[in-house]
């Protein structure tokens, strides 16, 4: 790093206090290549200062009214508005994404995830039913669960953390977050809004540090029965078979292979730029990005043509300049990994029709050694391959032909993941039963990404296990009781 460049130092938040740590891990800038910030290597030490203060805080806070709590996470959605552009910036830095898309999407959605539980807090209700001939009356209450494990990952970092915060706080719980390593910036920017928002101290305590030492330290303390999880699959078979001794209650929201299918009646007006958008957005790195593109064979060399045509005009750049509209990949290991899918795929005989390898991308010198990858469009590739059946999380897409609905049902659920579909047609009793018969736990018809919170949010097969939602989450961080009264 350059010598004039002060480091970013980070530090922990514990019992609502900023700490230091006795080690330190660096974190890149994935446009240059260079360590630009220190983020703390906690361990079980950290947890256990942290499970203590989660510990202490609970009866006050799980006591507090759902009001009390609501005007608490509704101060603190007004902080982070009101530092929207601050935190824009350096989610776009730590991250690699575009500033247009950490301003429009990312810290909004991170605004919204407060204020919408803040409001959907006020409104859930409890069941009850009579026995008149038993003279019994039952009724279900919910109560807060206690300390909260949540683990965000690293490709939509802040809007990822409080959509977990946000529902268990205010439920009732304290909670112990740890971010990714790679992505702590804008987590650390939070702590220091917690207090000003009233949250009291150990009600939100935030660590920072590797899955392998500060995750499982988390994951297997005995004391936090709640875990929930957004990231790979591997890691989330790690945290099942370390929480299994302890019976905790896990939510997992993991990966997908997700489909996008295309019938000849499309409308290609919305259905490209959306579907390039669906492929591409945050370099690709989202959970619900399309990655094999089915078409219908009479309209598959016209699509082909013009999907390629939009997907060029998609300029990869710097994420700080305002007409890329893809930026770099989060870490160079990553960025090796996605590589390794085009070699790969190249080796199998498949055509590469833009992107990496056949595109040329222009950067200052600055940014030569930053993590940065054309959107790349595969064809001639079969279902078997590793391009077609594996997460590669990043600008990679795959376009093949289809017949018919029968066929390209079967082969959109060929693969172990089970996240979210997309289906593009303008007959509408198809899409309802194209939409009923794929295995996804969200299925977006002629658009993409248009997300209802109060609904379900999670996929089926190996992409995770529990829904996210309004009900959903209260459910999750709650714990229901059934009361029978005899009068």
């Amino acid at each position: 790093c350059s010598g004039t460049m002060e480091l970013l130092m980070l530090e922990n938040f514990i019992d609502g206090k900023l700490l230091p740590c006795h080690s330190y891990i660096d974190s890149y800038d994935p446009s240059t290549g260079e360590v630009y910030c220190k983020v703390p290597d906690s361990g079980k030490e950290e947890i256990e200062v942290a499970v203590e203060a989660a510990r202490k805080a609970f009866p006050s806070w799980s006591s507090c009214s759902p009001q009390e709590r609501s005007q608490v996470l509704n101060r603190l959605a007004d902080l982070l508005e009101q530092s929207l552009e601050e935190l824009a910036q350096a989610e776009s830095k730590d991250q690699g994404k575009t500033l247009t898309m950490a301003r429009t999407i990312d810290i909004p959605r991170s605004v919204q995830n407060f204020r919408f539980f803040a409001s959907s807090i006020l409104h859930h209700t409890t069941e009850s039913t009579q026995m008149d001939h038993l003279g019994c009356l039952h009724y279900t209450v919910r109560t807060p669960v206690g300390i909260a494990g949540l683990i965000s990952p690293w490709n939509l970092p802040l809007y990822l953390l409080t959509w977990k915060i946000a529902p268990a706080i205010a439920a009732g719980n304290t909670v112990i977050a740890k971010p990714s390593e790679l992505t702590s910036v804008t987590a650390w920017m939070l702590c220091k809004l917690l207090n000003k928002a009233g949250v009291p101290p150990g009600v939100v305590n935030i660590v920072f540090g590797t899955g392998p030492k500060v995750g499982e330290a988390l994951v297997t303390h005995p004391e936090v029965p709640l875990i929930s999880f957004t990231g790979s699959q591997p890691t989330a078979e790690r945290i099942t078979q370390l929480s299994a001794p302890f019976c905790k209650k896990l939510s997992l929201e993991l990966g997908g292979k997700n489909p996008a299918i295309i019938f000849e009646d499309a409308n290609l007006e919305d259905c490209i730029p959306a579907t390039v958008r669906s492929s591409f957005a945050n370099q690709g790195e989202i959970c619900l990005c399309t990655s094999r593109i089915f078409v219908q064979r009479s309209i598959y060399n016209e699509f082909l043509k013009r999907f390629v045509k939009a997907t060029r005009k998609w300029k990869g750049g710097l994420p700080s300049d305002p007409s890329a509209s893809v930026g770099a990949l989060i870490s160079k290991a990553h960025l090796e990994k996605v590589r390794s899918y085009i070699k790969k795929a190249r080796a199998e005989g498949a055509q590469i029709l833009c992107g990496e390898g056949v595109d040329r991308l222009s950067l200052p010198p600055r940014n030569q050694a930053g993590y940065f990858m054309l959107p790349t469009v595969i064809t001639d590739i079969n279902d078997e391959s590793c391009c077609m059946k594996e997460e590669i999380f990043g600008p990679v897409t795959c376009v093949v032909p289809f017949d018919s609905e029968e066929e390209v049902i079967r082969r959109a659920n060929n693969v172990k993941y089970g996240l979210a579909a997309t289906v593009w047609s303008g007959h509408v009793g198809r899409i309802h039963r194209v939409a009923q018969k794929l295995q996804s736990g969200l299925v977006w018809t002629n658009c993409w990404l248009i997300r209802e919170l109060n609904l379900p949010f999670g996929g089926m097969k190996y992409s995770g296990i529990g829904r996210e939602g309004a009900k959903d989450s209260h459910d999750f961080f709650t714990e229901i009781k059934t009361i029978t009264v005899k009068y």
